[in-house]
């Protein structure tokens, strides 16, 4: 990323690159709407609409109305397995230099962009500032010194302090190694340690220095008063710390540092977890045969479940760091259970203590509790032991052999997902590379200011609304919408006052204070500014395209306010989608005296928006929800898998009936979760529910429900763009 960074500096310098085009490839443009839509069926409406973007700077013009005359030179871009190495069709390929070339390529391909600015700094600074320096424990051993402290920086789900002692062993120093955990309450014992290990030339392992922040200054003393001439040559002290603000600089300055790293992909895990197994162990079981069996598929599974959360929302909608304690707890309790139980009890296994305990006690989401469920009955089973197997009937040394023989990129198959998961990864790759580079740009935000505030409306007369639509028993979607026009008004206010509140500032006439930097940051960076999302709905769209959608759900609500309510109720345009379906379903117990505790939906989609012109007899219909992992099948009104690179599917309106929960549906219907944003994330509750979550419906399928469990599937109420 530095390496990207620089020498895209070192072009502006030399005006090979205009401050219009660096902006675009981090951060979109402005949204046009001068040119119509296009009919490319291959070309998703977010990439048409970028092109569109794109149009309007300098050297592109001509790209939105040149398209459809070179449409079969882009669909091989854009079908490419390497799209950043193919070269662009007519005159775009000699038009443009390579830095462009780039603009079209995230048009197009995002998830290959990473790859192309690989390319291009290996092209202009060359190969070293691509290649990755790896690092290790004898390195780092090397470059370390007795008044030099060892810093083992870690990332998530790593725990190198078994490596440690076991690089000791090596060494021969296995009885002159000690350790301790910091805690709040250790009181003088480290400092103990540290001066008796300086005297008899031990080595000191001090563990999560991240967990005493006040005490890293006596640490940095304590480091800083070691005498070279009184310090045994052999003395080592080693740190395990994840970074953060108040490390003492001195204390990463002075010292040899290494970053710890879990493996990455299936093959890394499986063989990483089999090198700490010993033949003995694997022989120790009454039952070898089935043990060593469900050994390896207990370790694939990890693999899986660590390796999952990689896609994002697709794999879990919170990232858990499952550790290779989790592994070891499961491994003895598999040994147990084997050695207590003449037929192998599945159930205790994959229930009570791998899936509910182990594993599934480090999740807080209900929904990612149950696609962790649905992965391990995939490799606790009956099936993992028959002759035909994929894996039956090796021993260790092929079992080692196997691994080895994996592919090192692991395929999105093997997790339960479709192929678009991958490409997925590779797109939000592409756009963390680029939300880290927005922020080392300078700013000049005030045309930003300027457009937003001409298009921001009014405040709805909330005086008018409650007269119009007053709280009647029979009539519970009246208080929904009132309480819509508040939030509404509260977000408007903000919007309105702090953006005037900049223009004041930009012209001089008041004072800049910390907050309004802050958001100007923001406007030119082309994000919501905090201020803002402190008043509204949950969203991950860019500035640009947030103001629009901002202006489309006012516009919802000031023709609901105008005419009455609408026939189809735009679910995407609530604040809270949970009030407006919970009035429904008081409208409904109300008008049959039905508590409503005992109510839900059924689900029946509909037909196309355009052809619904009256309001159902009971129950609504809505529109607006877009179907991520699946596809929607409309000759069968079904789920069916996502073509490739067709990421989101528009779901036709839908007609939510309430019935009674006992009479819902068990087989051939996947319990589809509703969610806010593709986040899928958000603050948990004691209920296992995210608050972003907003209710579930059940969409008709041909296969099993573990099936779209696996892949992921959920309903959104808006995308990200």
């Amino acid at each position: 990323m530095f390496a990207f960074y620089l020498c895209a500096r070192i072009m502006m310098n030399e005006d090979r690159i205009k401050t219009s085009e660096w902006k675009y490839l981090l951060s979109g443009g402005e949204p046009v709407h001068k040119l119509t839509s296009s009919e490319v069926v291959w070309l998703s409406d977010r990439a048409w609409h970028d092109i569109l973007d794109l149009s309007t700077l300098d050297n592109f013009e001509e790209l939105a109305t040149s398209f459809t005359d070179h449409l079969e030179g882009f669909k091989k871009i854009f079908d490419s397995k390497q799209p950043h190495r193919e070269p662009l069709p007519g005159e775009w390929d000699t038009g443009l230099n390579s830095f462009r070339k780039l603009l079209v390529l995230r048009c197009l391909r995002p998830d290959c962009v990473i790859y192309a600015v690989q390319d291009f700094v290996s092209t202009h600074l060359g190969e070293p500032f691509i290649e990755t320096q790896m690092s290790d424990l004898s390195v780092a051993f090397k470059e370390s010194s007795p008044t030099h402290p060892i810093i083992v920086i870690l990332s998530p789900g790593t725990d190198p302090v078994a490596d440690i002692y076991k690089f000791a062993d090596v060494m021969g120093f296995s009885e002159k190694v000690s350790g301790i955990c910091l805690t709040l309450r250790q009181g003088s014992m480290p400092e103990s340690m540290m001066r008796t290990a300086m005297k008899n030339g031990h080595w000191v392992i001090f563990q999560n220095c991240h967990l005493v922040p006040d005490w890293l200054p006596t640490l940095e003393r304590l480091i800083a008063c070691i005498s070279p001439k009184k310090v045994h040559k052999d003395f080592r002290l080693w740190l395990t710390i994840i970074p953060f603000k108040k490390i003492p600089v001195s204390l990463f300055r002075n010292g040899s540092k290494i970053v710890a790293e879990p493996p990455r992909g299936i093959r890394e895990n499986l063989e990483r977890a089999y090198l700490r197994f010993t033949d003995e162990f694997l022989s120790s079981s009454t039952k070898v045969h089935v043990f060593k069996q469900l050994l390896l598929s207990l370790c694939l599974f990890h693999g899986v479940a660590v390796e999952r959360k990689r896609f994002g929302p697709l794999g879990f909608n919170t990232p858990y760091e499952f550790t290779d304690e989790d592994l070891d707890v499961c491994v003895d309790q598999l040994q147990m259970f084997l050695e207590q139980y003449q037929d192998i009890p599945y159930k205790v296994l994959l229930k009570n203590t791998a899936g509910a305990v182990n594993y599934g006690g480090h999740m807080t989401d209900i929904w990612d509790r149950r696609c962790l469920l649905s992965l391990l009955e995939d490799f606790y089973c009956p099936a993992v032991l028959s002759d035909d197997h994929v894996y039956s009937g090796v021993y260790r040394q092929g079992y080692l052999a196997y691994i080895r023989d994996l592919p090192i990129n692991d395929t999105p198959e093997l997790f339960g997902l479709h192929e678009n998961a991958n490409i997925r990864f590779a797109q939000n790759e592409t756009f963390a590379l680029l939300d880290t580079l927005i922020g080392l740009q300078p700013q000049t935000v005030e045309e930003v200011v300027i457009g937003t505030v001409r298009k921001i409306p009014q405040p709805f007369s909330l005086h008018t609304v409650t007269e119009k639509y007053p709280g009647l028993y029979d009539r519970a979607i009246n208080a929904v919408l009132v309480h819509e026009v508040i939030r509404y008004n509260r977000l408007l206010e903000v919007v309105c006052q702090s953006l005037g509140d900049m223009l004041k500032a930009l012209k001089g006439s008041a004072v800049m204070s910390p907050d309004m930097e802050v958001m100007a940051l923001s406007l030119f960076n082309n994000r919501v500014p905090d201020i803002w999302k402190a008043k509204a709905y949950p969203s991950m769209k860019p500035l640009a395209s947030w103001v629009s959608d901002l202006l489309q759900r006012i516009s919802f609500f000031q023709r609901w306010i105008s005419n009455g309510n609408p026939p189809v109720f735009w679910i995407s345009g609530f604040f809270f989608p949970q009030a407006f379906l919970t009035g429904t379903l008081q409208n409904h117990a109300r008008q049959f005296s039905i508590p409503i505790e005992t109510l839900g939906f059924d689900v029946k989609v509909h037909q196309p928006l355009s052809e619904i012109r009256e309001i159902p007899n009971t129950g609504c219909y809505i529109h607006g929800l877009f179907l991520e992992g699946a596809s929607w099948n409309k000759k069968s009104g079904r789920l069916s898998d996502s073509t490739l690179m067709e990421f989101h599917t528009q779901m036709p309106v839908i007609w939510l009936i309430p019935k009674a929960l006992s009479s819902r549906a068990t087989s051939w219907i996947y319990l589809c979760p509703v969610y806010k944003t593709p986040s899928r994330a958000g603050s948990s509750s004691t209920t296992g529910l995210s608050s972003n979550y907003v209710t579930a419906l059940e969409l008709p399928t041909e296969l099993s429900q573990r099936y779209w469990v696996k892949r992921g599937v959920a309903l959104l109420c808006a995308l990200d763009h």
